[in-house]
């Protein structure tokens, strides 16, 4: 059974830094290009980040280039998502997604609050 799994979401005040987990079950996971998706209050879902299979490139949403930084970990079955000087504008739910062709699956969610 695949399995996504985020953590390390919460509140963090303007300014601060988050990282974000996903752990991956089920799969091989080297073999998935993995994303990273939020979707903030009322909006729909964009993605924010990528990362290629073997890490070696990504890319990333205007609104968080700079500032945000994805990474993967192919012998943990994780992918992360650094995340520094966070904006009110951040607050959203973030969702992994793992891809590989027309096969793809969703983690739950993790909540990000931005919030002085």
């Amino acid at each position: 059974q695949v399995q996504l799994v985020e953590s390390g979401g919460g509140l963090v005040q303007p300014g601060g830094s988050l990282r974000l987990s996903c752990a991956a079950s089920g799969l091989t996971f080297s073999r998935y290009a993995m994303n990273w998706h939020r979707q903030p209050p009322g909006k729909g879902r964009e993605l924010v980040a990528a990362i290629t299979r073997a890490g070696d490139s990504s890319i990333y949403a205007d609104s968080v280039k700079g500032r945000f930084t994805i990474s993967r970990d192919n012998a943990d079955n994780t992918v992360y998502l650094q995340m520094n000087n966070l904006k009110p504008e951040d607050t959203a739910v973030y969702y992994c997604q793992a891809v590989n062709g027309q096969d793809n699956c969703w983690g739950q969610g993790t909540q990000v609050t931005v919030s002085s």
